[in-house]
């Protein structure tokens, strides 16, 4: 039985709490070699909070389940094992689109704590526990976000950084509270920009392909796609200086790349 793992920690409060990608390594290494199972490969997000949907091209933006999907494609595979699903997805929409991409494959998923879960099974008992569990989890989520918004908000309406992985071109020295300029990421950013005015009617794929080529690279220092090229670009206020949150939208206090 060919398995893949995949890890997944979006915030400090969850490493705490018992998910540090440690652990759901070490539970999932622990799981296979008790089914006797031949674990391939071990993928991992990192600071990668929820999930967020490309909405053109119906993906899940994150950089370790694309690389997930790439070796899903190429080899045979039975089960992607997870400590429990919500490493997976935190959301609805989320959920449809990794089911989708599972199907396709013709794999299905081993969540260590939902053992009896499955992508192809229908039994009403399994859906309604798994549905409880989602909802709570949802609850807890909703709860957390209650209480973090109002002082984020204010924040935001006066255009300072009001938390989160800092945007691409970006960085937060350790200790600060501000924004200020990568300048390597934001070489890349103005190129990137740069390639657009020049070359109008390239694809997002093109684009990519050409900063690949040209040695840019992402944060983690791998190749562009064209998910993280669409996000940049989808960024284009933010570089200019303006700043928004939510529903917010403000004159940041960080200094513009473009």
């Amino acid at each position: 039985m060919n398995v893949i793992g995949y890890v997944r920690v979006s915030t400090q409060g969850q490493a705490k709490d018992g998910y540090s990608l440690a652990y759901q390594q070490d539970e999932i290494l622990a799981y296979c070699k008790e089914q006797g199972w031949n674990l391939l490969h071990m993928f991992c997000d990192e600071g990668i909070s929820g999930a967020k949907v490309d909405e053109e091209a119906l993906e899940v933006d994150r950089e370790g389940f694309q690389d997930m999907l790439a070796a899903l494609s190429t080899h045979q595979v039975d089960y992607v094992v997870v400590l429990n699903t919500s490493r997976l997805w935190r959301s609805d929409i989320v959920k449809v689109l990794v089911h989708r991409e599972f199907k396709k494959y013709g794999v299905d998923v081993r969540s260590i704590e939902q053992p009896t879960y499955s992508i192809h099974k229908k039994d009403p008992s399994d859906f309604l526990i798994n549905g409880l569990m989602e909802l709570l989890d949802q609850y807890q989520r909703l709860e957390i976000a209650m209480k973090l918004g109002r002082g984020r908000n204010k924040k935001a309406q006066q255009g300072g950084y009001a938390g989160g992985r800092a945007t691409f071109g970006y960085t937060v020295p350790k200790g600060q509270k501000a924004l200020q300029i990568d300048q390597k990421q934001a070489e890349t950013v103005r190129r990137l920009f740069s390639l657009r005015e020049q070359y109008p009617t390239w694809s997002l794929s093109r684009m990519a392909l050409q900063l690949n080529v040209e040695g840019y690279r992402t944060a983690q220092g791998k190749s562009f796609t064209k998910v993280q090229v669409k996000r940049i670009l989808d960024r284009e206020g933010f570089y200019k200086g303006q700043y928004t949150y939510g529903h917010i939208e403000s004159q940041g206090i960080h200094q513009p790349i473009i």
